[in-house]
């Protein structure tokens, strides 16, 4: 949408602009409290360990550090009980393929079951939080009521077909309920997990380079600069200057990708310019075994002003932290004090998991006050969703280019757009995967997944678990890279846009 309306003119209105912060802002704790003990708690935590549990010293460790209500030791004995459900009967579904035993997982039984009741507890509780999007947006994660110019759901408190006094209730009990279980439960297992990894402060650092996009606009403007959470880019892990971002400054790399450049793969474009031209014409995908040494990946090699770039939770954190965001400097503090560890530590792969929860706590603590912004709209009679500017393609110009920047729950996301006689004549996105997983560029610059994975400790090559913290701690998005083949190496379908 900010691409579009970046190109045609279009300033959105207040509740339009509201509402889309409400919606990314609940995707983000949702986003982020999944990806913590869904995707990548069990990097850490040994399920099989938690057998071993005494049910009581667990509760004595729960209720040291919060007061979240479920930590009673009859809880924690019934969990242990399903627990050994699974194990008994060979169905661990989700805990079926992981390296229990690994010598690299050190935390004592007890902290072991208590993350498996989180884990457990954090299924019901995702569930119920994101109906904030499913009300507003009509569908998670994909919203559906996007359109150039604002919002399509409409903002009546007098109609029970619109977003109203009650639907206001229903998002700040949702709300509440998000913030509560982020404070008292995600909050407490992560500096409690923490001290015993602490070695994994020194490994992971990546590319020392930190792009965000910054996002949640406090105005109307395409491309606000005025943001809850600030634009800029760090280089070289120095937080002491936030430079601004420029958007001509991105370009992306095929050198070792597995597409073509008129003009030579050793070129760099523009979105604006960007060309996605792969020539498989099977019946085999391009590759019989990986060779680094020439084209490697579906992912092309993004570059800020011919940098590689980390983007996510951590570079956003860093970036408001060195821009003088007062509520994310007060946590950041607060966790580095906690675990009695400096600044240094939050280029590491530590640092990534520590900077998503910062994040995930200061956005819960935000979405009542949008949702409350929204309801100041409503009780003044402001209820208009849309600029109704420019939605007869007729008024458009003949020529237009935008750009429109956001920051997705895992990092930077570019969207350009070249519009000539009323239709889209390119259009190219840059999503966060590709910066963080991008390969090598033509200058053999690494992207920061491969420069993360550089002086891994690895137990057991055979279990690579340390590699999987590394790459986990950037949420990595498989779907950004992966096409499906048939085991006789043909492609199973294609989608053309003409």
């Amino acid at each position: 949408m900010r691409a579009v309306e970046n190109a045609l003119g279009i300033t959105i209105p207040d509740n339009a602009r509201i509402i889309r912060n409400i919606i990314s802002g609940i995707q983000y704790v949702q986003d982020h409290v999944i990806h913590f003990y869904h995707l990548h708690a069990l990097d850490w935590v040994d399920i099989v360990s938690a057998l071993k549990a005494d049910p009581s010293k667990t509760s004595a460790l729960a209720q040291a550090i919060s007061d979240w209500p479920k930590s009673g030791a009859d809880y924690f004995k019934g969990v242990q009980e399903k627990l050994k459900g699974f194990v008994e009967n060979g169905q661990l579904g989700p805990f079926s393929n992981a390296y229990w035993g690994h010598p690299a997982y050190k935390l004592p039984a007890e902290a072991n079951l208590m993350a498996v009741a989180h884990y457990l507890e954090a299924l019901d509780w995702q569930r119920d939080v994101i109906k904030i999007q499913a009300l507003l947006g009509a569908k998670n994660p994909h919203a559906q009521t996007y359109i150039v110019g604002g919002m399509s759901i409409p903002v009546d408190p007098d109609s029970q077909n619109a977003l109203n006094a009650g639907s206001i209730a229903f998002m700040h009990g949702l709300a509440k309920k998000a913030h509560e279980f982020v404070e008292k439960v995600y909050i407490p297992d992560v500096l409690a997990i923490a001290p015993f990894y602490l070695d994994w402060a020194g490994h992971g650092a990546g590319v020392g380079n930190f792009l965000s996009y910054g996002e949640f606009p406090n105005d109307n403007a395409s491309n606000s600069e005025n943001l809850w959470l600030p634009r800029g880019i760090i280089l070289n892990k120095d937080l002491s200057k936030i430079h601004p971002v420029d958007h001509t400054k991105v370009t992306e790399y095929v050198t070792h990708s597995w597409y073509e450049y008129s003009g030579g793969d050793g070129s760099a474009k523009h979105p604006w310019e960007g060309e996605t031209n792969y020539k498989y014409t099977g019946p085999k995908p391009p590759y019989e075994y990986l060779d680094t040494d020439a084209k490697y990946t579906w992912l092309k090699a993004p570059r800020y002003d011919d940098m590689a770039m980390e983007v996510g939770p951590l570079s956003r954190m860093l970036v408001a932290y060195g821009s003088g965001h007062k509520r994310v400097q007060e946590v950041v503090n607060l966790v580095l004090k906690t675990l009695g560890v400096g600044p240094a530590a939050l280029f590491s792969t530590l640092g990534r998991i520590a900077a998503r929860a910062v994040e995930t706590l200061v956005t819960a603590e935000q979405v009542p006050v949008w949702i409350d912004q929204l309801a100041a709209n409503m009780k003044k009679g402001d209820l208009k969703i849309h600029s109704g500017e420019k939605w007869d393609p007729s008024e458009w110009p003949k020529e237009a280019k935008g750009y429109g920047m956001h920051e997705a729950p895992r990092g930077a996301l570019g969207h350009w757009v070249n519009i000539k006689d009323g239709k889209i004549a390119n259009y190219q996105c840059v999503v966060p995967g590709t910066w963080n997983g991008s390969p090598r560029d033509a200058k053999n610059q690494r992207g920061p997944y491969e420069e993360a994975l550089i002086g891994t400790p690895v137990a057991n090559i055979e279990q690579p678990v340390e590699i999987l913290r590394t790459i986990h701690s950037f949420d990595p998005c498989m779907a950004c890279a992966v096409h499906v083949f048939d085991p006789e190496g043909n492609e199973v379908t294609r989608i053309r846009v003409k």
